[in-house]
């Protein structure tokens, strides 16, 4: 009788080893669950559990596994699998990043898009895979401006204002035009603008609602028909991590990917439009930049984050150039 009730518990052990034999991949974001970026994630981890190929994807969302500049350099370790970040935050790291972050570099979302699927993607993702890092999804965000206490169209109004740039090439045209920057992430403009640290702010669409903006400021500059800021903030994953899974897995992972990133391009392009409406029902001003202010802007961008990305990245003019070249 004991050996047969030692047979038994072994036989559920075994059981209960088959059962859980799935692999977990742990994904990080930032962003809050009503957020774009973790809408795209979600997609992912939805498609890939409905292709019941042992592969389950955890999300770990506001931040709640990494800092949000702190997750590229553990997803390049193997200590975390996937990531939806701002490429841009690890421009640290590799100086080349800070491209997919120039001001007026990008003019509307479907120019995004090739963007994404051109040699200057090929010449980025070359970089990434250096880092053991691989896309699984593509995609950019526009965004706008936003101030505390008046509009911010030309680069006159910035000045003596402090500000929040995302990401280093903005700081840097923001600063030649006269503004105090004060860097952070999106996550905590509006603790910031609460207490006074910060005057005004750039960031993406999604952001400026995400977080709530809205509550705290007067007037909003939206991406519209000019748009001066848009920013690459790709689904990451570690590339090790992807080529030790079974050939099953890759593929329900790519073919997720594929449909997340059609949906990625066209939420993208909603979340500008919705975000007007969200500041003007909150009674926010709502302003328009010209074509003139957007030259205006790219003449400074020009003498200091274009001239400062060539200066410092050894193959910068190429990308540049690269990037440029995109209609």
């Amino acid at each position: 009788m004991k050996r047969i009730m030692m047979t038994a518990v072994a036989a559920l052990g075994v059981c209960a080893a088959t059962t859980s034999s799935a692999t977990e991949l742990r994904l990080s974001h930032q962003w809050s669950n009503q957020d774009i970026r973790h809408q795209v994630a979600q997609m992912v981890a939805d498609e890939v559990a409905a292709a019941d190929v042992d592969l389950d994807i955890k999300i770990f969302g506001s931040k709640s596994l990494f800092k949000p500049r702190e997750q590229y350099k553990p997803l390049s370790r193997g200590q975390l699998d996937m990531t939806v970040l701002p490429l841009s935050y690890a421009g640290g790291q590799q100086p080349a990043f800070n491209l997919t972050l120039m001001p007026g570099l990008v003019k509307n979302h479907d120019h995004a898009a090739r963007l994404s699927d051109s040699p200057f993607m090929e010449a980025l993702e070359e970089k990434m895979a250096d880092d053991d890092v691989m896309v699984l999804v593509h995609g950019y965000l526009a965004g706008g401006f936003a101030g505390k206490e008046k509009c911010i169209t030309s680069p006159a109004d910035v000045e003596g204002q402090q500000t929040r740039a995302a990401g280093k090439a903005f700081e840097q045209m923001l600063a030649g035009a006269g503004a105090s920057i004060t860097s952070m992430a999106s996550s905590e403009i509006y603790n910031a603008m609460q207490t006074g640290v910060l005057t005004a702010a750039n960031t993406s669409s999604s952001s400026f609602v995400s977080y709530r903006i809205y509550e705290q400021v007067a007037c909003y500059t939206p991406a519209a028909d000019v748009a001066l800021w848009f920013m690459y903030q790709p689904l990451l994953m570690n590339k090790s991590t992807f080529e030790g899974l079974s050939e099953e897995q890759q593929t329900a992972l790519m073919s997720a990917a594929e449909k997340a990133e059609a949906f990625y391009l066209e939420e993208a392009k909603k979340q500008d439009a919705a975000s007007v409406d969200v500041f003007r029902n909150a009674g926010v001003e709502i302003a328009e930049m010209s074509t003139d202010d957007f030259e205006a802007w790219r003449e400074i961008a020009k003498e200091t984050s274009y001239k400062a990305f060539v200066d410092e990245v050894p193959d910068g003019q190429e990308l540049l150039d690269m990037a440029l070249a995109v209609e």
